[in-house]
């Protein structure tokens, strides 16, 4: 009995460090890992050095530096997947893709940002380094300014001093009005050159952006067609947010979204 105590014991402790990994914004010292999760660094070394063997966690090899491994990613995904809305919104987001032909991104929030969990690739291939499981930044990606204007005051407030931001509190203001009233987010070249990105978000009942669609273009693509494939994308995030109570503005267009 007592052993079965400490075996469960043991894999409450396995947790904490797994979410002590998972709260650092970038790969933590194993020092840093060790005081998040209340452990001595002796400690914290032995199941880190587990959960690497297990995958669930990665060391650099470089720095030495520890962070999430893809079997910790991989189940995180398979968890959001459960999540309702994502079930009803990745086959839309797909038949979106297939009839507009434009690469389009869904993405969560993460514990570390605006986090990537479907690709859907167009009918002309974009070639980036973002992936499945690839974090966005909040205040340079259109993804990360569709989940900044549903967000409250004080998250913002958070993240511009967990980020250091260098926008003017006046301009993140602009940029959660202008999210607001168009129920979009567009960024030219400004995350990758090449690049444009329009994001839409997918409200919850709660008016919060629980997932986010972002399209994406480069040059091959006419910019005359850019406005129609938008109201199609908000069309498809405006029937998303119905189909979990969200409520959505009465009057947003994609001309609007233009002005």
């Amino acid at each position: 009995m007592i052993s079965a105590r400490r075996g469960i014991q043991s894999v409450g402790i396995g947790f904490r460090v797994l979410a002590a990994l998972a709260a650092e914004a970038k790969p933590a010292a194993l020092g840093a890992v060790a005081r998040r999760a209340g452990l001595s660094p002796s400690q914290a070394h032995r199941y880190l050095a587990s959960l690497v063997a297990s995958g669930m966690a990665h060391q650099q090899s470089g720095s030495g530096r520890y962070e999430l491994g893809p079997q910790a990613i991989q189940i995180g995904l398979a968890a959001l997947a459960r999540v309702d809305i994502f079930a009803a919104a990745d086959p839309a987001i797909a038949a979106f893709t297939r009839d507009t032909g434009r690469t389009t991104l869904l993405a969560a929030r993460g514990p570390l940002g605006p986090t990537i969990v479907r690709w859907h690739a167009g009918r002309r291939p974009i070639i980036t380094s973002l992936a499945v499981g690839s974090v966005l930044p909040f205040f340079n990606s259109a993804t990360g300014h569709a989940f900044l204007g549903f967000m409250s005051e004080d998250e913002v407030a958070g993240l511009v001093a967990d980020e250091k931001a260098a926008l003017a509190e006046s301009g993140i203001a602009a940029i959660r009005r202008q999210v607001r009233a168009k129920m979009c987010a567009s960024v030219d070249e400004l995350l990758i050159p090449g690049l444009r990105a329009t994001a839409v978000p997918i409200l919850d009942l709660q008016g919060r952006a629980v997932l986010v669609a972002t399209m994406m273009a480069t040059s091959a693509f006419a910019r005359d067609d850019d406005e129609a494939i938008l109201r199609t994308l908000q069309d498809t995030c405006r029937h998303l947010t119905q189909h979990q109570g969200g409520l959505w503005p009465a009057e947003v267009t994609a001309e609007s979204a233009r002005d």
